[in-house]
């Protein structure tokens, strides 16, 4: 089958693939620490045998196709709420709360009190300290930027803020949580915590949208591509085949 037909239908694939990323950031431009999500792409060889060939055989077997995606860790901006649980991280730091899957870390510290005078995400989610999850007497909350957690002037615990190596691949896990791999997780050495502030996505939607109508224009060039192809096809075996 003619080489174009496999690289339009990768791209395709690729493009759509695109698409729900984008559609996904957009959808959370509006979600507290929400990170960005950016689709990654690879070219690769139909035949791997045909890695030595000529600059042309290379050119028309390779195929660009979706790679990994990954996460854009860059800060989003802080919005003043005035609330004594809303909690932003300035710096790379994340909170980490204690789930039924296991730690998990998040940058969204629109936090609550539960029923039992615990700190919880929205979910109910035990948001943890250095010594444990963080139990709140009743009273005023203050928190100073290092973590530090009083209630009526009494310290109660200190928010158990993390940092990730560069390298480190963090995984969405949904709800706004992000997961990493074992033991990369260390104390955090270059963030502090900003009482009465959310941080907001990092979502550009302006730059989204471009993106977003980008992907569709290229999707759609893909679609024609392999409709071409197809009525090239049809052509041949309906008028080419009966010769031979």
């Amino acid at each position: 089958m003619d080489s174009g037909y496999y690289a339009a239908c990768t791209a395709l694939v690729a493009r759509t693939q695109a698409l729900d990323a984008i559609a996904n950031n957009l959808a959370n431009v509006s979600t507290v620490g929400y990170r960005a999500e950016r689709t990654a792409f690879k070219s690769v060889l139909a035949d791997a045998e045909g890695a030595d060939g000529s600059p042309m055989e290379r050119a028309i077997n390779s195929y660009g196709i979706a790679g990994d995606s990954v996460l854009d860790l860059s800060q989003g901006n802080l919005q003043k709420t005035g609330n004594e649980l809303d909690m932003a991280i300035q710096g790379p730091g994340y909170f980490v709360v204690q789930t039924a899957r296991g730690p998990m870390y998040t940058r969204n510290g629109s936090f609550q009190v539960s029923a039992q005078r615990q700190l919880v995400t929205a979910s109910g989610d035990a948001v943890m300290g250095q010594g444990g999850v963080i139990t709140l007497q009743p009273g005023s909350v203050s928190v100073s930027p290092d973590g530090t957690i009083s209630s009526n002037g009494a310290i109660t615990g200190k928010l158990h803020i993390v940092e990730f190596p560069p390298s480190t691949k963090l995984t969405s896990a949904g709800n706004n949580l992000y997961s990493a791999p074992a033991n990369t997780a260390g104390d955090s050495t270059g963030s502090d915590v900003q009482q009465g502030y959310l941080e907001s996505s990092n979502v550009n939607p302006i730059l989204g949208m471009v993106q977003l109508v980008t992907a569709q224009r290229d999707a759609e060039m893909m679609q024609r591509a392999l409709s071409m192809f197809n009525s090239e096809m049809d052509k041949t075996a309906t008028q080419d085949l009966p010769k031979v």
